[in-house]
């Protein structure tokens, strides 16, 4: 939230400041919309395909553990009144022992330094850039001065249809539309 609105400050700021001046009618602005160019990407889709089956299997392994710890638990239970202090500390620490495997699993897996997260940026790094280079590209020739994004996470909330530059990133890109994804 912070984030969006020093965003939308520094936006509001530099649109000012050129109003300010009378050079507003003077900057080209564009914008493009990256998670759209990005799924009109064959590419992409692979990728993304690619990280759902990986994150599948992981998911799997952590529902089986997640069995295996519901399972103790109720033998604990069934069985707690004829277990000795130390046999119930000892099956309490096994079932503590597999929900802490669990988690360490998860967070190795899914956690913010997981393997999931570093996949994701290894294999989307390339195509982020590929994107990015054709954005620059498209800029410069048609000679904007500012290409906002408007994707999902962007705080852009409106742009005129006139100064959409996803096709011309497509095509600077190769990438050729079918009709029903217009």
């Amino acid at each position: 939230m912070q984030k969006l609105v020093s965003h939308s400050i520094a936006l509001l700021l530099l649109l000012s400041a050129f109003v300010l001046n009378g050079k507003a009618q003077e900057q080209k602005i564009g914008y493009v919309d990256t998670d759209y160019i990005l799924s009109q990407m064959s590419e992409y889709q692979g990728i993304q395909q690619q990280l759902r089956s990986t994150s599948s299997e992981w998911n799997a392994q952590l529902e089986k553990m997640k069995k295996e710890i519901e399972q103790l638990k109720e033998d604990y239970q069934a069985k707690e009144i004829l277990y000795t202090d130390e046999l119930k500390e000892k099956k309490q620490q096994e079932i503590q022992n597999k929900v802490q495997q669990r988690q360490q699993y998860l967070d190795q897996k899914f956690g913010a330094e997981g393997e999931y997260f570093q996949k994701q940026k290894e294999l989307l790094e390339p195509i982020q850039r590929k994107v990015f280079n054709a954005i620059n590209t498209v800029a410069k020739r048609q000679n904007f001065d500012f290409v906002f994004d408007r994707a999902e996470s962007s705080n852009m909330l409106y742009g005129v249809e006139k100064w959409n530059l996803n096709e011309d990133v497509l095509q600077e890109l190769g990438v050729t539309l079918n009709e029903a994804s217009n």
